[in-house]
């Protein structure tokens, strides 16, 4: 037997594990126990003489059938006060905690922890220190429990109420703020003093903490407060100016309903408007929806809704800026004409929607602007290279978050009038992915008959975009989807001819540049000579972009040596060019130097415009015979060309001096230089039967003769496209005669008069009319003879 304060304990007593718990001494606890050891235990205290028993808490609260060394070694000895049994072999008890004790060790006894224990005696210390820490602790708790600390009412007036240090002590340790690891090493320190510092220095934290709290919770009040307070007041305000009369919805409500009336909204635009505003007057300033509401009102009212007023266009003067801005362009000149003398006739004339299809830098965008200065109308314009999103044309649903209206209302928003030129600027690089098709969205907006009532996802209201002059632009048609093709009138500028560049090199690209370089007052001058030779041999174009380039470094290079002080004046003659510009870039003059065999000049157009290009063929020797091979990354319908124009060779072999048999062992090569450049298109048919037709019989082809058509296997030569981009082309190669289908003489009305006195134009109908102006006369030859009078080429000497 142990004593302890004059209580006399047994050394060995039953253990019951505590999960998350410790329990002090002079507590009274209840307790729920279900283990079968934990019930085990208590039923051995019950069979005691005095119903003992120790409490000590287990490391891990998880487990269920802790070990010796899974249970801490200091717990305390308490007495059971009650004991109430369950149905379900669980039970509840009430204990009374008497003393600290040691666990020295565990006995065998199955079915139950019986431990031997040792109980410890407690260490005061001095009584000035004791007390003055008592006083310390006992302020501290009280200002915890005011502060909001969670501690039971009672368990804070008995620690207010007692004199007992150490029991003191065990009422603030077992706040609930205590870690289980701080609450056994404060049941574990024997000396009062200590535990009374170590809960000092606790209290002073949690003081803190809780103080900060405070302040925090404080601070998010007055702003609830301040929040609560000024919408009372917004409402009290909002009651009064009913009562007054007054507008009830503020100085911002007020403002927004003054810019809808005066917007020129139409009705049911208007009547959007105001409903979206009459929610926005209801909705809370702190509401996010506020910022949306008012962002779509705003939108709303500043679009351009009010119809512009008549257009008084002097047709004479209109024509006059157009002359100035572009030289040349007949068609689109006229057609813009045509449109502002009907219009002033006719009011209600819908707006035209122009396609201008050409190569780079004929002055497609340029145009629109000078057509916008010529009509006294607003410019916008609107990239679509590169654009997938139908979003950037139709916009985003409000109901995502940052929507705003598509391109298209935020261009009418830019213009600020509601009948500007609006240029669509590269609608052939369109793309389209997994975000919807703008292709098919741009259907609407360039429709006549739908695009006074144009439906964009943000705004939800029709807008009239009727009034509106479209103009797009394009390198190319094949790419443009043909529902939306159908909906344009497509005007074509096949690029300038040499006259026309020189016109547009003296009157407008030669005075910008010096303008930009600061050379005016006749610091450089460029005659037309060295502008002619920058044209044939600096640039080969449809347009005119390189040769403003060119230009421009003419003018840097020229601006430095007059900076240097080298010179006052400059005048470039044509020895300077390669100076300034380097070698020659292209060759003028013929596409062939001579007249050769199976070489034939042909003629290409693309969305850079039109070229030259070389057809050839040669006979080879082939051991399965009647072989074609063809080179130059041709497409299938070109390679389709190639065997039509062969077949029809080979079925009029005699007519042609071509010797039976001749093909059993030799095949035909046909390739169109440069073999990097792709190539397509049926045009070159007449081509290739005039190269295999030379290289079978040795006849040679004419250098100065270019051609283009589509053959037939009957010899039939059919229309083809392009006619004028490919006689420009032709003319810059320094071609003199041009051989066209009979049946395209109707399109030389786009071809410049100019071009066409400067070239022999023969339109044919059959293919032998093509031999016979492509080849020239002289004796048909065997392939053995054919083989001796070529040329032989002398590899050079390494």
């Amino acid at each position: 037997m142990v004593e302890e304060n004059a209580i006399t304990f047994p050394t060995e007593l039953p253990l019951v594990p505590l999960r998350e718990a410790v329990v002090f001494p002079k507590f009274v606890v209840p307790l729920g126990v279900g283990r079968e050891k934990s019930v085990a235990a208590i039923n051995a205290a019950m069979g005691a003489e005095k119903h003992y028993l120790i409490l000590a808490a287990q490391r891990d609260a998880e487990l269920d059938d802790p070990s010796g060394e899974q249970i801490y070694g200091v717990g305390t000895i308490a007495e059971i006060v009650r004991l109430l049994r369950i149905p379900d072999g669980t039970a509840q008890i009430i204990v009374s905690g008497l003393t600290r004790a040691r666990i020295t060790g565990y006995a065998d006894e199955p079915g139950y922890y019986k431990v031997s224990v040792e109980p410890l005696a407690e260490v005061m210390g001095e009584p000035i220190e004791v007390e003055a820490l008592v006083r310390s602790v006992k302020g501290m708790f009280e200002t915890y429990v005011q502060n909001g600390g969670a501690v039971p009412a009672e368990l804070a007036m008995t620690a207010k109420n007692t004199d007992d240090p150490s029991h003191l002590a065990d009422l603030v340790a077992s706040s609930p703020d205590l870690t289980l690891e701080q609450r056994q090493q404060l049941l574990e320190t024997r000396s009062v003093t200590q535990r009374l510092r170590t809960l000092s220095v606790f209290l002073a934290k949690q003081n803190e903490i809780l103080e900060l709290k405070q302040k925090i919770q404080s601070d998010v009040q007055q702003t609830l407060d301040k929040t609560q307070r000024e919408y009372i007041l917004r409402e009290q305000m909002k009651a009064i100016q009913k009562e007054l009369g007054e507008d009830e919805g503020g100085t911002e409500a007020k403002e927004l309903r003054e810019k809808i009336e005066q917007a020129g909204m139409p009705d049911e635009v208007k009547e959007k408007a105001l409903k979206e505003l009459a929610r926005l007057e209801k909705i809370p300033q702190a509401s996010p929806e506020q910022g949306v509401i008012r962002t779509y009102v705003d939108w709303l009212v500043s679009l351009p809704w009010k119809t512009a007023p008549a257009d008084d266009w002097d047709i004479a003067q209109a024509a006059k800026i157009l002359d100035e801005d572009h030289y040349g362009l007949p068609k689109i000149k006229d057609r813009i004409l045509e449109y502002m003398a009907v219009r002033k006739l006719a009011k209600d004339l819908r707006a035209p929607i122009l396609c201008f299809v050409g190569p780079p830098g004929v002055g497609k965008t340029s145009l629109g602007k000078s057509i916008a200065k010529a009509m006294g109308r607003k410019f916008v314009r609107m990239s679509l290279g590169g654009v997938r999103d139908e979003a950037e044309i139709r916009g985003h649903r409000r109901t995502y978050i940052g929507a705003l209206p598509g391109r298209v209302l935020q261009m009418m928003k830019t213009a600020g009038t509601s009948n500007p030129v609006f240029m669509l600027d590269e609608i052939d690089k369109v793309g389209a992915d997994f975000r919807g098709d703008p292709s098919s969205a741009l259907l609407e907006v360039l429709d006549p008959e739908q695009n006074n009532s144009f439906s964009d996802h943000y705004l939800e209201v029709p807008y009239d975009l009727s009034r509106v002059i479209f103009i797009t632009t394009a390198n190319v048609e094949d790419t443009i989807i043909p529902p939306l093709r159908d909906r344009m009138e497509i005007i074509r500028l096949p690029g300038y001819t040499e006259d026309e560049k020189l016109h547009i090199a003296t009157g407008y690209l030669l005075p910008r540049q010096l303008t930009q370089h600061g050379l005016e007052g006749g610091k450089l001058v460029i005659g037309e000579e060295i502008l002619r030779d920058l044209v044939r041999r600096y640039t080969r174009e449809a347009g005119v972009r390189n040769l403003e380039r060119e230009i421009g470094t003419i003018c840097r290079k020229v601006a430095r040596t007059i900076a240097e002080g080298k010179a006052e004046t400059v005048t470039v003659t044509v020895a300077d060019l390669a100076t300034y510009l380097g070698p020659e870039k292209f060759d003028y003059g013929l596409a062939e130097e001579e007249d050769q065999v199976g070489a034939v000049t042909g003629v290409s157009v693309s969305e850079y415009g039109g070229d030259t290009l070389t057809v050839e063929a040669t006979v080879i020797d082939s051991a399965k015979g009647g072989d074609f091979v063809l080179t130059g990354q041709l497409g299938k319908v070109m390679e389709e060309s190639a065997k039509a124009a062969l077949s029809y060779v080979r079925a009029h072999y005699a007519e042609l001096g071509v010797p039976k048999g001749f093909f059993e062992d030799r095949a035909m090569h046909i390739h169109v230089p440069a073999g990097a450049i792709p190539k397509d298109g049926p045009s070159a048919g007449v081509t290739m039967v005039t190269a295999i037709v030379s290289a079978l019989t040795g006849r040679r082809v004419r250098r100065d003769v270019a051609m283009t058509g589509e053959i037939t296997l009957r010899g039939r030569v059919l229309p083809i496209g392009g006619l004028k981009a490919k006689m420009l082309a032709a003319h810059r190669a320094g071609i003199k005669t041009f051989v066209l289908p009979e049946k395209n003489k109707k399109d030389l009305v786009d071809v410049p008069k100019e071009i066409q006195e400067q070239l022999e134009l023969h339109s044919v109908g059959w293919i032998d009319e093509v031999l016979k102006i492509a080849l020239l006369p002289g004796p048909k030859v065997t392939p053995a003879q054919l083989e001796a009078t070529r040329p032989s080429v002398t590899p050079p000497a390494h």
